[in-house]
């Protein structure tokens, strides 16, 4: 799958961080509405992919291990979801059966292209640009609707 709810939770990481203060788990959770359990298993593969560093002891917590202005969206989704495919057929160790004669399926070729886009897109979009942190925020506003304050918390910190 390609944008995940991992996904969608490894940006609101970046974004809880993006001011560059060092944050403990709890203090993310809270700027996000997200669960610690998640963000902890998250914050593991952000680090991994050298996005976030952590730092020990009782002052310890969380910072970008780079700057705002270097990390896309794909560098995100990549650490999170390695295999990023719009559908699964698009996965080459995944065979399809519409896809095994030499012309191969037509709905294939076009969603390659599509891929293909979108990942151009992903690499130059900066998570720093303003309209991908409005478009997360009007996204996660109208996810959490139902929940008021959860969506309040939203506005209120993006």
């Amino acid at each position: 799958m390609l944008i995940t709810r991992e996904c969608d939770y490894a940006v609101r990481i970046v974004r809880a961080l993006a001011d560059g203060e060092k944050l403990c788990v709890s203090r993310i959770c809270e700027k996000e509405a997200l669960t610690s359990a998640f963000v902890y298993k998250i914050l593991k593969k952000m680090e991994k992919a050298q996005i976030v560093k952590s730092y020990r002891g009782s002052s310890g917590g969380y910072a970008l291990d780079k700057s705002i202005h270097e990390i896309t969206l794909l560098d995100i989704y990549s650490a999170v979801e390695p295999e990023l495919f719009v559908i699964e057929c698009m996965n080459p160790k995944k065979s399809c059966i519409r896809n095994l004669d030499a012309e191969g399926c037509r709905v294939h070729r076009e969603l390659h292209r599509i891929q293909d886009v979108l990942m151009r897109e992903l690499k130059f979009l900066p998570i720093q640009s303003r309209a991908t942190f409005e478009y997360y925020r009007d996204f996660l506003i109208r996810k959490v609707k139902t929940d008021k304050a959860d969506a309040m918390k939203i506005a209120k910190y993006g």
